[in-house]
């Protein structure tokens, strides 16, 4: 799980790429919850979170350069 003060050192590119894998990573995710392969569901949770975690942050930076 990634902390929001981590995920504010970012520039946009690099969380544009973060959101990308964390989108992937939700898929497997899901994958692997539907064919009863995952370990723990609890990670899905996480994954969600910190998808919302950076997009919050990707829309204050460009509210803030407006």
């Amino acid at each position: 799980m990634m902390k929001a003060t981590e995920v504010r050192k970012m520039s946009a590119a690099e969380l544009e790429a973060k959101l990308l894998d964390l989108k992937k990573d939700l898929f497997q995710l899901r994958l692997q919850h539907a064919t009863n392969q995952l370990d723990n569901p609890i990670r899905i949770a996480e994954v969600k979170k910190d998808i919302a975690r950076v997009k919050t942050i990707l829309r204050e930076q460009q509210l803030a350069s407006r």
